[in-house]
């Protein structure tokens, strides 16, 4: 499944929606993204979203789509 992590880049500062970042993951559960993004980086997971259907379709075609791989 793939998802999407939405993240501040420091855990140190109150998180901000202006510098909200996001990744994409393939994953085959929401805890394996999770565990995943916090293992290899030093950001602060706001929210996790799974993208399926007609949503991933969108984000491949509107977004800079590319998968994280760690």
């Amino acid at each position: 499944m793939i998802y999407k992590v939405f993240y501040q880049e420091t855990k140190e500062r109150n998180p901000k929606r202006e510098q909200t970042h996001s990744l994409y993951i393939d994953a085959d559960n929401e805890v394996a993204a999770r565990q995943a993004v916090e293992e290899n980086t030093p950001y602060n997971i706001e929210y996790l979203q799974e993208l399926t259907g007609n949503h991933l379709e969108y984000e491949k075609e509107h977004t800079d789509f590319h998968l994280t791989e760690f």
